[in-house]
């Protein structure tokens, strides 16, 4: 592209149009591109803060990989840990045993997911214990019959730490009355808050030599081996590679897999967020071809005279190239500012916009992410501003080559 056209693209774009109604709809074209930049990064920024804030309180309560045998009855736990632990990802072990049981107080019950657990190794495979609200993970002692509840159940029984609490095991006793469920009384030395319902609302933690005695299991009897990683996003890659190292009877799995359902309804619905509101950038887009098609028909005697002056049709079609491309890139930048600067500061501004209307979007009585987080990441960013210029750059394309098809002769004939 030689300077003259650069030049005269620009001194079109700057001018001042006896059609008013050309720079209005300029003017729509460029606010368009800039709100719908602003808005689809706040978004995507928003989408990608809820993934990471579920991903950090799941992963806080859940292993980063799970080894179990498929009895769900791993008899040599010490063994497989040391096996792990040789991969250079692993970076810390801890054996659990896992099973269903019933919480009875008073006259209330509640199904529960029990945990059994050594209290030093659990500790670093999980953050049990900056979620302690009461007491402390280590209050866990064997042979005490202790046990940690999550913050929502002990809201829903009604009990406090130092209650009594009855837990039911599933599995029978055979007396000569018939089957009888096992029944062990309990005392809560603990109270948990994950920030998590399905947790805090079913998830209990004994210690793992009493759950042995309560579920009838060998004293080197384990359901499984929890792993944390120090990436946990190598997760899958390390399952592949621990498969070969481990007992064929072993079965891995990572949180990838655990936990597909709430990462994959995340990513689905940021995807469509992100294609609505990138049809506003279209839209805004292609309202450019209506301000290049007027520009064109507003500007044909200039055509005429540039094509007499040995301007050639290439060199037309570039002059409206750049004055559409001018707009998208205005558009573009003025997109970025704002949605970077909306990413980063949509606390503030959600909280203001709560304080004047007197709303309250996130409840903290039904959501448990009761503030809004943000995430902007890079990636988004570029592919978000590469995908707005290039989609000005099109809609540049057809009115430029109307242009360079204009017959001086014709335009100039009732001049």
């Amino acid at each position: 592209m030689s300077s003259y056209e650069l030049f005269v693209g620009l001194r079109y774009t700057r001018a001042k149009r006896e059609n008013h109604f050309i720079s209005f709809i300029s003017l729509i074209s460029l606010l368009g591109i800039t709100l719908g930049m602003t808005a689809l990064i706040t978004v995507m920024s928003v989408m990608n803060g809820f993934q990471k804030e579920v991903r950090t309180r799941i992963l806080s309560v859940a292993s980063h990989v799970q080894i179990s045998d498929i009895n769900d009855k791993l008899t040599d736990w010490q063994g497989t840990a040391h096996e792990a632990s040789k991969h250079p990802q692993t970076a810390a072990t801890a054996p659990y045993i896992s099973a269903q049981g019933m919480l009875s107080f008073d006259q209330a019950v509640r199904g529960v997911l029990v945990r059994g657990v050594l209290p030093d190794a659990e500790d670093k495979v999980a953050d049990f214990s900056k979620m302690m609200t009461h007491g402390k993970l280590n209050d866990l002692m064997p042979g005490e019959f202790g046990i940690i509840i999550g913050g929502e159940l002990a809201r829903i029984l009604g009990v406090i730490k130092g209650d009594k609490i009855v837990l039911i095991s599933p599995q029978g006793q055979i007396t000569p009355a018939g089957i009888l469920p096992r029944l062990k009384q309990f005392n809560i030395v603990g109270i948990f808050e994950a920030g998590h319902f399905e947790y805090d609302s079913s998830l209990v933690l004994i210690h793992i030599i009493d759950a042995q005695k309560l579920y009838h299991m060998k004293n080197n009897e384990v359901s499984g081996v929890r792993l944390k990683l120090h990436d946990l996003f190598q997760a899958p890659q390390v399952t592949k590679e621990l498969a070969p190292m481990l007992s064929s009877n072993a079965y891995i799995s990572d949180w990838t897999t655990q936990h597909a359902n709430y990462f994959r309804a995340i990513q689905i619905e940021k995807r469509m967020l992100s294609l609505i509101l990138a049809l506003i950038i279209a839209v805004a887009a292609f309202n450019i071809v209506s301000t290049l098609v007027m520009a064109v028909t507003d500007k044909q005697p200039d055509i005429a005279i540039l094509r007499t002056l040995g301007a050639s049709p290439s060199s037309i079609m570039k002059i409206f190239i750049v004055q559409g491309t001018l707009i998208g890139i205005l558009g573009t930048i003025l997109g970025l500012i704002g949605g970077v600067l909306l990413a980063y500061n949509v606390d503030s501004v959600i909280a203001m916009i709560e304080h004047v209307f007197t709303v309250q979007f996130l409840s903290r009585e039904v959501y448990y992410i009761s503030e809004i987080p943000s995430d902007p990441q890079l990636a988004d960013i570029v592919t978000v501003a590469i995908a707005s210029f290039v989609l000005t750059l099109l809609a540049t394309i057809y009115p430029s080559y109307r242009a360079s098809k204009i017959n001086p002769a014709e335009a100039l004939r009732y001049e």
